[in-house]
């Protein structure tokens, strides 16, 4: 899935001092409505990254899409430092990158597709089946995001089960649960699904951890014994910071949540478009290449010419943001 805002707003992170990530806190992230494909297209709402919380451990993008019976047409465009995460809740989506990769990704079913130095792909889905998912980005650290590009599709996770629930682990550990997925920093994402009851699940201190509600009513949730949505409050992400040995959730009926997880990311980090980088001549860099069909993004098989050009870019230099809570 791509960043398909035609004059995208640049997200600089600076590197997280040790111990910096805030402690435990409760602050609603609130989701924004973005087009994808085109206004007929699928309708996004994006989370992150945000002005002052540009991201949760390593995560640094997360768009929940659906349901909606409108075509996904995202055509082949270019990424680079970071790895992406499809995790459909209905529908089936085509995936074809520039690694040779042509598969469709179904619910219960995990693509995770490693951009590295810079890969190219393209997400199609237009038999008007109802789509519903998340997608979502993790930063690379900076020994490994110059490496190769690689793709890789999990049928089979791993899940943690409770009295009162049944967690998927797409990525990352959750109790004695631990996914196949290969990642380059500590980090979490499991879909829950949670029925009548509490739910207590073990977390890592020292790492940051945020809830997206899925599908369910919020006000049949709570959280550490809050409501997951102050009332009359938008939908978002709930940023729950660091410090937290474990999470209650009460649930009044059946509720799904995606929770994330991941150690506070160290390292300065810039994004633009659905670029990855660390310097604004890196991002300049990869746009040019991208535009001139350079072999570093390859190409993805089935579209011919057809492809997203690159926006251009701002009249200024990109600079870092620093997040509300350094």
């Amino acid at each position: 899935m791509s960043d398909l805002d035609t004059r995208p707003t640049e997200h600089a992170v600076p590197a997280e001092p040790m111990g910096a990530a805030g402690g435990p806190r409760r602050e609603l992230l609130t989701a924004r409505k973005v087009p994808l494909g085109g206004v007929r297209g699928t309708e996004v709402e994006r989370t992150l990254p945000q002005r002052d919380v540009p991201t949760v451990g390593a995560w640094c993008f997360v768009d929940r899409y659906g349901p909606s019976t409108a075509p996904m047409r995202v055509l082949p465009h270019p990424h680079t430092g970071l790895q992406t995460v499809t995790w459909p809740l209905s529908g089936p989506i085509r995936h074809r990158d520039s690694t040779g990769s042509d598969v469709v990704v179904r619910p219960g079913e995990l693509d995770l597709m490693t951009a590295g130095h810079g890969v190219s792909h393209s997400e199609i889905a237009d038999d008007g089946a109802e789509l519903s998912g998340v997608q979502l980005w993790i930063a690379l650290p900076d020994e490994v995001r110059h490496q190769a590009p690689r793709f890789e599709q999990h049928r089979h996770l791993p899940v943690l089960r409770g009295p009162a629930s049944a967690s998927t682990v797409m990525v990352g550990r959750l109790g004695d649960a631990e996914s196949p997925a290969l990642v380059h920093t500590r980090a979490l994402a499991a879909d829950v699904a949670l029925r009548p009851g509490t739910t207590v699940l073990p977390l890592d201190p020292r790492d940051e951890h945020a809830l997206l509600l899925l599908t369910g009513d919020p006000a049949d949730l709570d959280v550490d014994g809050a409501p997951l949505l102050p009332d009359g409050a938008r939908p978002g992400l709930l940023h729950l910071g660091t410090g937290r040995t474990e999470l209650a959730l009460e649930a009044r009926g059946d509720v799904r949540v995606l929770l994330l997880g991941g150690e506070p990311f160290r390292e300065d980090l810039l994004m633009w478009w659905n670029l990855v980088a660390r310097t604004h001549e890196e991002v300049v860099a990869a746009r040019e290449e991208w535009e001139e069909r350079s072999a570093r993004f390859g190409v993805v098989a089935g579209h011919g010419d057809a492809r997203i050009p690159a926006p251009p870019l701002p009249g200024v230099r990109l600079v870092p943001r620093r997040r509300r809570d350094r």
